[in-house]
This record gives C-alpha cells, sequence and structure tokens, in this order.
C-alpha cells in the first residue's frame, strides 16, 4: 500500500493555476508545490503537466527547473517523471556515468515485478535509443552480468512447484556449502528464475537441510557485486517492503546521507508500498520512518523545513 495516492476532488487545470501563481514573481512557494504535487498521484501529475502546457504554452517540468534548485529541484522533478520513465532513467545514469553504479543496478533489478522489466525495457530504448541488456553487458561482467540479463528477462516461474522445492533445496546446498569452491551457475539459475512464493519455501528447507540460512552460504560462497546482486534477490524474495526498510535505513546511517538513495526509494515507493516499508521499519529498527528522516534532516539541513516545521522529505511517508 502507498503512502501517495490520488487525489480525490481532483481538477487539472485548477491545479496549474496554483503551480503557476506559486511560480509568478519574485521569490517560488515551494511549499504550495510540494503540498499539491505530494497529494497527487503521478498519473494525476501528468494531467497537470498537461492542463499546464495548454494553459500557459510551456512545459510544466520545465518551468519547476528554472524556479528551483539543488535537492528540492531533483525531488519535484522525480515525482512529475511517470514512474517507468524514472527507473529506465535512474538505470541510465548508473550505467552511463563515470564508472558504473551498482546500487543503483542492483536495487532496481532485484525488486521490480516481470512486468515493469519488460515495459522499463521498451521505455529505456525508446528514450535513450539504446537496448538496456546491451548497456549492462557493456558495463558488467561473469556471473553478476548473467544473472542480471535473467533478471532482466521478466520471466520468473508463477506459484510454486512442489516436485521443485527439496531438489533447489538440494542443488543449492551442494553448489556452495557442500562442495570445493562454489557452481554460482546453479545459484543464478534457482535464484533468478523460481517466483517469490516458491524461493520462500527452498529457503525454509535449505535451512532444515543445512542448518543456516541461504544469506550465510551466499555470504561464504561469494564475493562483491554478484554476493550483493544475490542477498539483493533474496532479501525481496523473502520481502520487498524488508528490502526497502533496509535500503533506507542505510541511506541514513552512514556518515553523510545517502541523499540519492533515500530520494529514489521514496519516489518509486511512494505510490506502491510505502506504508508497508514504514510498518517493516518500525519493526526492524524500533523507530518510525518519518521521525528518523525528520531528524536527520533538520540535524543536516537539507530540504529545510517548510513554513509547516515540516522537513519537506517527511511528507513522502505521512
Amino acid at each position: 500500500i502507498g503512502s501517495v495516492r490520488p487525489f480525490v476532488n481532483f481538477n487539472a487545470k485548477h491545479d496549474a493555476e496554483i503551480l503557476h501563481k506559486a511560480m509568478k514573481g519574485i521569490g517560488t512557494d515551494e511549499d504550495a508545490i510540494l503540498m499539491l504535487l505530494t497529494a497527487r498521484s503521478n498519473d494525476q501529475r501528468q494531467q497537470i503537466k498537461a492542463a499546464y502546457k495548454k494553459a500557459y504554452g510551456k512545459d510544466l517540468v520545465s518551468a519547476l527547473k528554472s524556479e528551483l534548485g539543488g535537492l528540492f529541484e531533483s525531488l519535484i522533478v522525480a515525482l512529475m517523471t511517470p514512474p517507468i520513465s524514472y527507473d529506465a532513467s535512474q538505470l541510465h545514469k548508473a550505467l552511463k556515468g563515470a564508472g558504473t553504479d551498482d546500487d543503483v543496478l542492483i536495487e532496481i533489478m532485484s525488486s521490480r515485478t516481470s512486468e515493469q522489466m519488460k515495459d522499463i525495457i521498451k521505455v529505456y530504448k525508446k528514450e535513450f535509443t539504446s537496448k538496456l541488456e546491451k548497456d549492462i553487458c557493456g558495463d558488467t561482467s561473469g556471473h553478476y552480468q548473467k544473472l542480471l540479463v535473467i533478471l532482466l528477462q521478466g520471466s520468473r516461474e508463477e506459484g510454486v512447484d512442489e516436485a521443485k522445492i527439496e531438489k533447489d533445496a538440494k542443488d543449492l546446498y551442494a553448489a556452495g556449502e557442500g562442495k570445493f569452491g562454489t557452481d554460482e551457475e546453479k545459484f543464478i539459475t534457482i535464484l533468478g528464475n523460481r517466483s517469490a512464493e516458491h524461493l520462500r519455501k527452498v529457503f525454509d528447507a535449505y535451512k532444515k537441510l543445512s542448518g543456516s540460512e541461504i544469506e550465510d552460504s551466499i555470504e561464504g560462497e561469494t564475493t562483491g557485486n554478484l554476493e550483493n546482486l544475490l542477498l539483493a534477490v533474496v532479501k525481496c524474495a523473502r520481502s520487498v517492503p524488508d528490502f526497502f526498510a533496509e535500503g533506507l535505513y542505510k541511506s541514513m546511517r552512514r556518515a553523510g546521507t545517502d541523499d540519492n538513495t533515500l530520494m529514489r526509494i521514496m519516489v518509486s515507493r511512494s505510490e506502491v508500498d510505502m506504508l508497508d516499508i514504514r510498518a517493516s521499519f518500525k519493526k526492524m529498527y524500533g523507530a518510525s520512518l518519518y521521525s528518523t528522516i525528520q531528524v536527520l534532516l533538520t540535524q543536516t539541513q537539507k530540504l529545510l523545513p517548510s513554513s509547516s516545521g515540516t522537513p519537506k522529505w517527511t511528507i513522502l511517508n505521512r
């Protein structure tokens, strides 16, 4: 369940007028812009964008960018971007910059549904005139690359195959803890293709068989990006909200906040499962996500409190 939902009495033309007034004259009413856009769904924001262009003859995102700056500008532009386009742009940025941002690759590739992956491929090709698979293969290698390409296909099996549960658990054990060296191919095939529901049963069977969690085997048998991607796939199979709660916690725990990760998760999950992520965060860390972000941003003076006294990030997980 998301924290941002469609506004009931929605009027795109009226909202476009409010945004126009907020940017008119000297100074910009950032609070008005934020309060309006976070109270609308992404689909409604696209309708506001169309109404704004019709009424004022210019692109709303360009107008907002000319009035805003820094992290707040990045947040507003992210909110105005359709979800699949946002994922595609984040992947493109991760692949096309200096080096590769593997954390972004791993986060998106391990957590999106099969249908979302197929849509991301189409949008990526349309917006960047390049194939996502080609760009991934150009920037990665080895078993890490193979698993990314498997995940990119969006072809996970559906449901639970009872006949395969014990065999998959035994195969994973034999591929890792049960042999000298590691058969990475087996981990990639099973974790990359089975359904989340099936994998949860395999993990239970694995624990009975080996006496340890599958994560322990992955950490002991693999390293680097492959280890991180396998762990992310396992965590998402267990619970996507738990995966993102951990991601948010880590983004705020480091010396200096990882603003990009914080923003990416808050924006991309705000209409999907933010309320579930909030519950996971409280369960895992014993503190509310809202108050944690509020304290952090007040301390660091980032996205300074609005006139209502509420730091601007917190609005996405009210």
